[in-house]
């Protein structure tokens, strides 16, 4: 495949959660989730938006038979095509317990993964789950490790 015109570089990804409560989500993520909150434009009444601070954006493409091995790793119940949200914190088991604290339930607890992370998965407002995630090494040292590649460098 040819492109004349050259990609595009996104420099923010934005995820949308609609919300039929408004209030809990923004206390959730903003004042439990830690995430500060950006200005945003709203109209009256009931139009609202909260635009919230969440570091660095990555987008992860699992197949089917990943997300469900994740989710095995992560002792969590696999819920097929689910819309999942993963943060990358400090200390997964303080976030943890600060979700809990805010009234999340807590679907798995901290679990260290085979892929170097201590991952615990919990349920936020509006039926979305998060991932709560603690990097254990880092990136040069996940690359040398076997069968951590790019997808194009990987033997098929």
């Amino acid at each position: 495949m040819t492109a004349t015109t050259p990609a595009p570089t996104p420099t923010q990804l934005r995820l949308i959660i609609e919300t039929d409560d408004f209030d809990t989500a923004l206390r959730f993520y903003r004042d439990v989730l830690g995430m500060p909150e950006q200005l945003a434009y709203a109209t009256d009444g009931d139009d609202r938006v909260a635009i919230l601070h969440a570091g660095i954006a990555t987008i992860e493409l699992a197949t089917p038979t990943h997300a469900a091995n994740i989710d095995e790793v992560e002792g969590a119940p696999h819920t097929p095509g689910a819309l999942r949200i993963a943060l990358e914190v400090d200390d997964t088991a303080q976030a943890v317990a600060a979700a809990e604290e805010g009234g999340a339930a807590v679907i798995a607890p901290p679990v260290q993964t085979p892929f170097r992370s201590l991952n615990a998965r919990i349920q936020g407002p509006s039926g979305w789950q998060i991932t709560l995630f603690q990097e254990l090494e880092t990136l040069e040292e996940r690359a040398a490790r076997e069968g951590f590649t790019t997808d194009d460098a990987r033997d098929r």
